[in-house]
């Protein structure tokens, strides 16, 4: 039995993320933000934690923060990802609120240059993989120099 290949490149038109992607478009990072309340709302869900409000629209951050936690990809599990290795990937809390920490992959260091806790802002690049069509904008985070 074959498994089904999956694509690699995120669905921009997917409802839950779909402010994501217009943002990463536009050059801004977007979090859901409660009209209510104010707090953001990370991974977007339909309801705010904090007060149960629906209203949720998707809000530009200043798109800067610190590395939460990182690791390095030494090896490519995924043919597609070769030519990136090695390449560190993990989560940044953003500036705005700490407690929302974004997963990304880390661009224009090498992976040795990181640091738990340095600054970091995002860059808007091409989200694109060897071998396979398209690519989408989306945002990636770099140290602040």
């Amino acid at each position: 039995m074959s498994a089904a290949v999956r694509p690699l490149l995120p669905d921009p038109t997917w409802q839950p993320l779909r402010g994501y992607w217009e943002g990463a478009a536009a050059g801004e990072l977007r979090i859901p933000r409660c009209a209510a309340c104010g707090a953001f709302t990370w991974y977007p869900r339909e309801r705010c934690r904090g007060c149960g409000s629906t209203e949720l629209p998707w809000t530009a951050v200043c798109g800067r923060g610190t590395l939460f936690s990182f690791a390095v990809v030494r090896r490519a599990l995924y043919e597609p990802f070769a030519p990136l290795v090695p390449y560190a990937t993990g989560l940044v809390a953003l500036e705005e609120d700490p407690a929302v920490r974004i997963a990304t992959r880390f661009l224009d260091c090498e992976p040795s240059e990181l640091r738990i806790d340095m600054p970091v802002h995002a860059v808007f690049r091409a989200l694109e993989f060897a071998g396979v069509a398209g690519s989408l904008p989306a945002p990636f985070f770099t140290p602040t120099r």
